[in-house]
């Protein structure tokens, strides 16, 4: 009798072994099959102090815009009390952020203000939509794109120009761009164009249009939705291949300062692992959700 209990109590404990084992195995595969969502804290960027902060203008919607109430996807802006940035900008902040184990801190600033407080440390990134010109490679460094974009014009209903299918049929028009952006750089390629002295920033270049203080402004054509909603007598004028502007880079990158070489490889890293569906999904929210 006390061999047929040893003997049970044996194969028992074998039982239990076997189940403890296969848990464990089955919990390994899972952990191996699940991508991980961030490898952080990278001890390369310990000099971030815990910390990733992004500079925007938070005026440049469906990019980036302020907001008075928080939600669940906006983030506080740090030098503007009581207020939150929101956007497709706003979006990958978060996600780069996320991915690398660091708390944004979103700071607004003036456009051409975005480049010397990267290179001055006020900021560790600018995510604004800007593009990776030769003339900006000279003072900041860039990752691969996030976004694509196409130029365009915006003119008035009723306008000369409305039914324009080249660039070069706004020969004699009174042009207008954002200053120290393409927008207003590649006004220069239409001949015979009067390229009036660049604004400050894309709301700017909405109102003189509305005011008819100009002929047209360059837009980029996936932001002209949210101009035109708020303005219904905006009419977007696009240009098929080779009757358009010629860019000096394919979309949107982030800047980022020459020295931050590791920075730069994983902020590539987690531009990289996010599929053209969720961009475009990511897209589509803020141009919704973008104020009129």
């Amino acid at each position: 009798m006390n061999n047929l209990r040893r003997l049970a109590a044996a194969i028992l404990a074998l039982m239990m072994l076997f189940a403890l084992t296969a848990t464990a195995f089955a919990e390994s595969k899972t952990a191996e099959n699940k991508a991980p969502v961030s490898k952080a804290p990278y001890e390369e960027l310990a000099y971030l102090n815990g910390q990733l902060r992004v500079g925007m203008e938070c005026a440049y919607a469906p990019n980036n815009w302020q907001e008075a109430e928080a939600s669940d996807t906006n983030v506080p802006i740090e030098n503007v009390p009581g207020s939150f940035a929101e956007g497709y900008d706003v979006q990958w902040a978060r996600i780069i952020a996320d991915y690398l184990g660091l708390e944004l801190v979103i700071v607004k600033m003036d456009w051409d203000g975005l480049i010397p407080a990267l290179n001055e440390g006020q900021i560790d990134a600018i995510i604004a939509g800007m593009m990776d010109t030769a003339e900006r490679r000279e003072a900041i460094n860039f990752t691969t794109p996030y976004h694509a974009t196409e130029y365009g014009m915006m003119v008035n209903a009723g306008s000369p120009f409305e039914n324009a299918a080249s660039i070069q049929d706004f020969s004699g028009a009174s042009v207008l761009g954002q200053k120290d952006t393409a927008l207003d750089t590649v006004i220069d390629q239409i001949q015979g164009v009067e390229h009036l002295t660049a604004v400050s920033s894309v709301p700017d270049m909405v109102a003189r249009l509305q005011q008819g203080a100009c002929d047209a402004i360059v837009v980029n054509v996936e932001n002209a939705p949210a101009y035109m909603a708020a303005n219904p007598d905006f009419r977007l004028i696009t240009f098929a291949e080779g009757n358009g502007f010629e860019l000096p880079a394919k979309g949107s990158c982030v800047g980022l300062r020459y020295d931050d070489e590791a920075l730069l490889t994983l902020v590539n890293e987690a531009l990289a692992g996010v599929e053209q569906e969720q961009r475009d999904e990511m897209w589509t929210t803020a141009a919704e959700k973008a104020p009129a």
